[in-house]
């Protein structure tokens, strides 16, 4: 029998091994997403108008999705990430976007490593300023000596377990009877008073838009580890991004089935709010489960910000490292992480404690600086700087028009709002 004749195996047209393999930045995405947007707002928004915001989060989460998926397109094009983007756009460009992500990193890497602090509480009786200091150094000894493999790793075991975890506790909120306060009034959300928490709300949903440069750099450490194909790495984003969306309409349903109608709010401290958020899920899945369904939270929000300080630092260093023209330099890397945490942790003991209002703080500050961070993506996307095959076609451009000016109305009736209240 000739070579010829040698009968050969056809090639899957979908290697579901390759694919898990090269996931990895958009499951990270999916990851600094979940944590304080899914967890605080998506919970909070059905705890306190039911299924009423079921719609804005999908909307939101369609209008910024070209914004997102630039992080990922223009990479997988080109090689190169976002900030080198911006920076052939223009010097300028490439110092708007690190100023305002100075300052949201800063903020960010506070707020969530509260959150974590105040998830820990439930199990470690020490003040959450003392136990934001451990999670920071905690996350910073993973992020120095585990670097991106580990993180990569740890991601996705715990977004599988909070994900199953949080299934399985709504599929059972479902069937379980309603807790109805008798003098309960439901409450429009679409009321001037409101215009706060929607704005927080849509801030980080499904995340900050500069996640899309994380995830541009999170793409390039994942290509030195093992080859990623531009199919591969769009699918990983979508995937990753599918599932935040998803995720935010379960919890949603999570905070709408559990406490909708019962008369109780959420706590602006953080160890009670912690406390609150673990009882929903026990409350459907009996208290036997309240120290698993702890840990899981708890991993979630800690994977959350080793995710949010590894993105923040590795974009402001590549900022710096863009503008004054230096070489890459691991130690400068670790510096700005240590440095970013040490002016959270500065921000969250002169609040003591005071969650809610930080993370509202700090999902508002995002909103405000969405236009800008959309726009420069948009504009990088339609540029010369990709072939024509790679920029975005009629229908993309049309869904970033449609984003822009929500975003931009919002901004401006949010600006409103705060000069009148």
């Amino acid at each position: 029998m000739s070579n010829s004749d040698t009968p050969t195996l056809a090639k899957p047209l979908f290697n579901f091994g390759s694919f898990f393999g090269a996931m990895g930045p958009g499951l990270l995405m999916a990851a600094a997403a979940i944590g304080a947007s899914h967890l605080v707002a998506s919970t909070r928004a059905g705890a306190e108008f039911g299924w009423q915001l079921a719609w804005v989060i999908l909307a939101v989460n369609l209008l910024k999705y070209p914004f997102f998926a630039a992080g990922a397109r223009y990479t997988s094009a080109t090689g190169e990430n976002l900030l080198q983007g911006y920076l052939k756009q223009g010097r300028n460009y490439l110092l708007v976007f690190t100023a305002l992500n100075t300052i949201a990193a800063i903020a960010s890497t506070a707020g969530v490593a509260m959150l974590t602090a105040a998830m820990l509480t439930q199990f470690v009786p020490l003040p959450i300023d003392v136990l934001a200091l451990l999670v920071l150094v905690s996350s910073l000894v993973i992020l120095i000596f585990g670097h991106y493999a580990l993180l990569d790793k740890m991601t996705k075991v715990i977004m599988l377990a909070l994900t199953l975890t949080t299934l399985v506790a709504v599929a059972l909120a479902f069937n379980a009877p309603a807790i109805v306060n008798p003098d309960f009034v439901p409450q429009s959300p679409w009321q001037w008073a409101s215009i706060g928490f929607l704005v927080a709300m849509m801030g980080w949903m499904p995340a900050p838009i500069e996640v899309s440069a994380w995830n541009s750099l999170w793409l390039i450490e994942k290509q030195k580890l093992s080859p990623v194909t531009k199919q591969q790495a769009l699918f990983d984003f979508n995937f990753g991004y599918l599932m935040t969306a998803l995720l935010a309409i379960v919890f949603l349903a999570l905070g709408t089935l559990v406490m909708y109608g019962s008369g109780e709010q959420f706590s602006a401290s953080g160890a009670k709010f912690a406390g609150q958020l673990i009882s929903l899920y026990s409350q459907v899945m009996g208290s036997e489960s309240r120290y698993l369904i702890g840990a899981v939270a708890f991993l979630c929000i800690f994977s959350t910000t080793v995710t949010v300080i590894d993105g923040y630092s590795r974009t402001l260093n590549m900022g710096w490292q863009l503008l004054s023209k230096r070489q890459e330099s691991e130690r400068r890397l670790i510096a700005v992480m240590i440095a970013m945490s040490t002016l959270a942790l500065t921000i969250i003991l002169f609040l003591k404690g005071a969650l809610l209002p930080l993370l509202e703080f700090v999902m508002i500050l995002a909103f405000m600086t969405t236009v800008v961070f959309a726009w420069l993506n948009y504009k990088l996307m339609i540029s010369t700087a990709l072939l024509p095959a790679d920029r975005y076609g009629s229908a993309m451009r049309v869904l970033s028009w449609l984003g822009l000016t929500y975003l931009v109305s919002f901004a401006a009736l949010f600006i409103y709002w705060m000069l009148t209240k």
